[in-house]
């Protein structure tokens, strides 16, 4: 006898992605939708036992950079194994389209310095059969995966193709330009993009040091874009930003009169910077006031801090661009760390000058203050007397010794935490408070970028087992985190089929052990085209992970189904 569903979950907390109480009952699910939730008397085809475990909607990532990773690999992993089963990429203004073949090179430049997506890994991986923004949509949809992506089309690739050497060369867009610009991004949201998005800010800079191209980009030219969007009546605009040009309050304001005239969405970056402590409130206060006023504005803001991994065993650590580092980086690890127990090489590279062969350019931002040896178990809130500074001053050592000794200790497989945001008073209470305005949204877990020194598209499984149990007193609704990660980026990137456990909606689950959701360590996997490594870190308590209504990880193992795949937006003529 043929079963009513393909699947019904049954007896869970229910946390439906609307922010309301949770409730106990069943979903069912028949040709990947949600078919009932509450009571369910039919059966189906597979059963899941949810007593005692909570009940989701898929969790929706909006900001990574699954641009390269998304054309060759068919699990978007690590996401995937921490509950997300949607993810926004082409964020950061940076990705691979459009594109010419003689500007190739310099593309892939950018995601290299700017995402610390290695080189060689592009050149094999990617298969550059695109030109047009359309064409690369239709090259990733020959690609099953399991989850879905949606992609934004990238303000610098965009201007290379248009400018060629002077976009490089950081020249303003003319009238020409503009006009042409729009009409690109026009053609790529009918297409399937979800929007375009550009950056503002000196960090993003190609392994050379050159800042991106979109940098310095004018008001008239970021206008003449989102009109394009208004064009094609669909589409949001990301963007991260310095937020210096020449202060918050003034650029902001540019951003408000781009808003206005195009009448789209706007979501930015929003962390507390370790320089300028403050310049985050006057974004909050500035993003609420628009957001009052009626003008679709979001902020993304991460749940912790966001934090390199520096080691031997990764792409980046304090001393990797000292002239004696330099010379030795080649070397296997092993090798690597016997040299640098040599007193000669070592008294060398801990005097030497850091910036001499520097390819990170955060490095100025990141200091032995806030740098920490990362422990097992895994602590992402050190306190302040465990820096690498606080122990050089109670053992009377510099800091340099003492980052020196943590990198070489466990034959270098340790690392050394550095918190580049949010951590400036070495706490998360501005995270806290960010996270107490409506507008804003936990995410910028970069998913697919920095791969040999972040590894924060664990996100989610921070958010909820860190905000939603591990704080005490002070601790969020799980709920209402819930619904900040599954509705709320669902409903501002257009994706009205998802976020919620609705009956019609698309059949994105998690079934999760709440009280029992972990992190565990991050490793080093070498398995990206050209034997590239990437830091890879997954987690404990995740039941299963259901992508339109086929589980594709149970307990935390794939199961092999690969439901998912290119999403595109509703703007497609």
């Amino acid at each position: 006898m043929a079963k009513e569903y393909d699947l019904v979950i049954r007896g869970g907390t229910v946390m439906d992605g609307n922010g309301g109480a949770p409730f106990t009952g069943d979903i069912a699910v028949k040709d990947g939708r949600i078919a009932a939730v509450g009571k369910v008397d039919g059966s189906g085809a597979e059963e899941i036992d949810a007593k005692g475990l909570a009940v989701t909607p898929g969790f929706v990532d909006i900001h990574t950079h699954y641009d390269g990773q998304a054309a060759w690999d068919t699990q978007l992993a690590p996401s995937s194994w921490h509950g997300v089963t949607t993810v926004v990429m082409g964020n950061c203004g940076v990705g691979f389209a459009p594109v010419r073949p003689n500007t190739q090179e310099a593309v892939i430049a950018l995601m290299e310095g700017v995402e610390d997506i290695p080189g060689p890994c592009l050149h094999e991986g990617l298969t550059w059969d695109w030109e047009t923004f359309a064409e690369y949509l239709t090259a990733l949809e020959r690609k099953k995966h399991d989850i879905d992506f949606c992609a934004l089309l990238p303000h610098a690739p965009m201007r290379v193709y248009v400018m060629g050497d002077r976009a490089l060369n950081l020249e303003d867009a003319n009238q020409e330009d503009i006009q042409r610009m729009r009409e690109i991004t026009a053609e790529a949201v009918r297409a399937g993009a979800f929007g375009f998005s550009t950056s503002r800010t000196i960090s993003h800079k190609t392994l050379a040091g050159d800042c991106t191209p979109t940098v310095r980009a004018q008001e008239a030219e970021l206008m003449g874009i989102a009109l394009g969007l208004k064009d094609a009546g669909a589409g949001f605009i990301e963007m991260t930003s310095d937020w210096n040009t020449p202060d918050p309050a003034t650029e902001f304001a540019m951003v408000r009169r781009v808003m206005e005239a195009c009448g789209r969405p706007l979501v930015f970056s929003l962390n507390q910077r370790h320089d300028r402590t403050t310049a985050w409130k006057d974004l909050l206060e500035l993003s609420t006031e628009a957001h009052k006023d009626g003008l679709p504005v979001r902020c993304v803001v991460p749940p912790r801090p966001i934090g390199a991994l520096l080691g031997l065993t990764g792409s980046q650590n304090p001393f990797a661009g000292t002239r004696t580092y330099h010379s030795i980086a080649h070397l296997p690890v092993a090798e690597r760390v016997a040299r640098m127990r040599d007193p000669a090489i070592r008294a060398a590279i801990v005097t030497e000058d850091p910036a001499e062969f520097n390819t990170w350019s955060l490095l100025i931002r990141t200091s032995f203050e806030r740098m920490f040896r990362f422990t097992d178990p895994l602590n992402y809130t050190p306190a302040r007397e465990d820096s690498v500074a606080a122990i050089a001053a109670r053992e009377g050592r510099t800091p340099q010794e003492v980052a020196y000794d943590i990198l070489i200790e466990d034959e270098g497989r340790g690392f050394i935490f550095a918190c580049l945001v949010n951590y400036a008073n070495y706490d998360l209470e501005a995270v806290k408070e960010m996270y107490g305005r409506d507008h804003v949204m936990p995410g910028l877990s970069d998913g697919g970028a920095h791969v040999a020194f972040i590894s924060d598209a664990s996100f989610p499984t921070f958010l909820f087992s860190y905000w939603g149990r591990d704080r005490g007193a002070d601790k969020m609704e799980l709920h209402d985190l819930v619904r900040r990660q599954t509705r709320e980026p669902a409903r501002f990137a257009g994706l009205t089929d998802r976020g919620v456990l609705e009956v019609g909606k698309k059949a994105d689950i998690n079934v999760i052990d709440f009280a029992n959701l972990a992190l565990e360590r991050p490793v080093m996997v070498h398995d990206l085209p050209a034997g590239g490594k990437r830091l890879m870190q997954k987690a404990r308590g995740y039941r299963a992970t259901i992508k339109a209504g086929q589980v594709t990880y149970r307990d935390g193992v794939a199961t092999g189904a690969l439901p998912g795949g290119l999403v595109r937006s509703d703007a497609m003529a």
